[in-house]
């Protein structure tokens, strides 16, 4: 059974993270996510909205939307753009071997996402990127 618990459509504008945040914070605690799911959760999210921010819409003036809902003993947040194509599932995962002064700055955002979460998928549907991500209650899958 799906509940749905908040949506938030907001411009994709770095700025806003502390909109998203707050909206995060809304849907993890209304879903009852314990603090440290909570927080991957953040970590996860602002990771994809800052790449929908940089990188979706070249022009500007695009927005982001995010729909929670609860789906059994799952949460299921979903961000929407309608940006450029781009899976950023598809990032390679980055060098851990490398010293942490030898890595190159960035390439860290769909490795956390993909961490942080217990599922996440990738599609493009009507012309819009979907980003699913799903975080289990109590624990990893």
């Amino acid at each position: 059974m799906t509940k749905k618990i908040h949506t938030i459509t907001c411009a994709a504008q770095v700025e806003k993270l502390g909109e998203i945040a707050e909206f995060v914070e809304e849907c993890a605690e209304c879903f009852g996510l314990d603090v440290k799911r909570a927080f991957g959760l953040q970590v996860a999210v602002e990771e994809a909205f800052v790449n929908i921010c940089s990188y979706a819409y070249p022009e500007g003036g695009g927005d982001a939307t995010m729909t929670a809902s609860a789906e059994e003993d799952c949460l299921v947040l979903e961000i929407t753009d309608k940006g450029i194509p781009f899976n950023v599932l598809l990032l390679p995962d980055p060098d851990t071997s490398k010293d942490i002064a030898e890595r190159e700055i960035g390439g860290l955002g769909g490795y956390f996402i993909r961490r942080l979460t217990d599922n996440v998928s990738y599609r493009r549907e009507n012309e819009e990127n979907i980003l699913k991500l799903v975080l289990h209650r109590t624990g990893g899958s």
